[in-house]
């Protein structure tokens, strides 16, 4: 108990919900952060190797990416220890919701992260009995597929879009890189071929594909719905594959760091060739990465500004879940680039007017639209 105590600060978290259950050998968790803008709202994973931590700093994330967009709900996240290549999976996963039926979708609504898919948000709704239990279901039962439609990924490219436009430059005929080629970076990869950018780098866990003078980005979709993750060895001709990692230093002008947290550590920071980042996953950089960076100039777009395209999205699902009628993607689709760009430019702005890295902008920014609401609400010691 006292490893979860330590977790807690003037945020939160205000609720840490531990479950197992002795038959399918679930362990899972729930944390709500902080609901003084709203109820918990957050996307739910499936890691062999989840830990509590790792949940609580996530969910944090969430309050900051709620409060940076500047939408009225409050953060939370939560987690299944278990293999998503389990064969027993449902059955873990059903076993997690019925758990926390006390809680959702009453303090909690569960949305999709990494592990699950729409398939899984529609189980949430059944095991439950209850439309309301989750977000991002599959089209066929009214829902908003945020992975099928590539809203964050979306969101990623419109922010990187507008951080160029802010530097002075432009996309078309950028150099871009995209590490990790899931439902974000695919999708990120897609829009900003769109936009005119060459992605000269794209990668997965099988391994980094590069080419100089650029992938052909509607090839590389075609191979991903056939091969998955082995799309950077089936592409073939054209393109180099490297290490994992490799990507992260080639030569370009964009880099989208679109995988997992922690990837960028102070000395690839001191190494990147891109003169601007854009944090498609979730914490891909730490503090000390984030200074160099900054220190060399690199215009960095914060994960929970770049990647809450999402979020915009979930907002006009949270506000469906009970309707008889679908969320218009294309009203979707125009809400997240406009908050994208806007939030984008905003944060920019500010990190150059106070000095500060855009990491601190950005907190500074949510943190103050949360205090505001803990004060408005009495929850801050007078």
């Amino acid at each position: 108990m006292s490893d979860v105590l330590t977790l807690m600060d003037e945020w939160g978290p205000e609720r840490v919900v531990c479950v197992s259950d002795s038959r399918t050998g679930m362990r899972g968790v729930l944390v709500i952060d902080n609901t003084a803008r709203g109820m918990g709202k957050g996307g739910m994973r499936m890691s062999a190797s989840l830990t509590v931590a790792e949940v609580a700093r996530l969910a944090r994330v969430m309050t900051y990416k709620w409060a940076g967009v500047d939408l009225f709900f409050g953060g939370a996240k939560a987690g299944i220890m278990a293999d998503p290549g389990a064969p027993d999976r449902e059955a873990i996963l059903r076993a997690f919701v019925r758990a926390l039926s006390q809680e959702i979708p009453r303090q909690y609504v569960a949305g999709l992260d990494m592990g699950l898919t729409e398939r899984d948000a529609a189980i949430v709704q059944d095991e439950l009995a209850d439309r309301g239990a989750a977000v991002g279901t599959p089209h066929v039962l009214g829902g908003m597929p945020y992975d099928e439609l590539g809203v964050t990924g979306f969101g990623v490219a419109e922010a990187a879009d507008a951080a160029a436009r802010h530097a002075g430059t432009s996309l078309r005929g950028a150099r871009v890189v995209v590490q990790g080629f899931g439902a974000v970076g695919h999708a990120a990869a897609r829009r900003l071929a769109e936009l005119g950018a060459t992605v000269v780098a794209v990668s997965t866990a099988h391994g980094a594909l590069h080419d100089p003078d650029g992938l052909d980005v509607a090839r590389l979709l075609e191979l991903r719905a056939e091969a998955g993750d082995a799309v950077v060895k089936e592409y073939g001709g054209g393109g180099r594959v490297l290490e994992v990692g490799a990507e992260l230093l080639v030569p370009a002008d964009v880099l989208v760091p679109a995988a997992l947290q922690d990837v960028i550590d102070a000395d690839i920071a001191a190494n990147v060739r891109a003169r601007i980042v854009v944090e498609g996953a979730n914490l891909p950089t730490g503090p000390a990465a984030q200074r160099v960076l900054a220190a060399r100039g690199v215009t960095v777009v914060p994960d929970f500004v770049a990647n809450a395209g999402g979020v915009v999205a979930a907002g006009f699902a949270m506000d469906a879940r009970y309707s008889a009628f679908r969320p218009e993607p294309g009203a979707v689709f125009a809400a997240v680039s406009a908050k994208m760009r806007e939030n984008t430019e905003t944060v920019l702005a500010a990190a150059r007017a106070q000095g500060t890295t855009t990491h601190e902008a950005a907190l500074a920014l949510a943190q103050r639209r949360v205090r505001e609401a803990m004060e408005l609400k009495g929850r801050l010691r007078r």
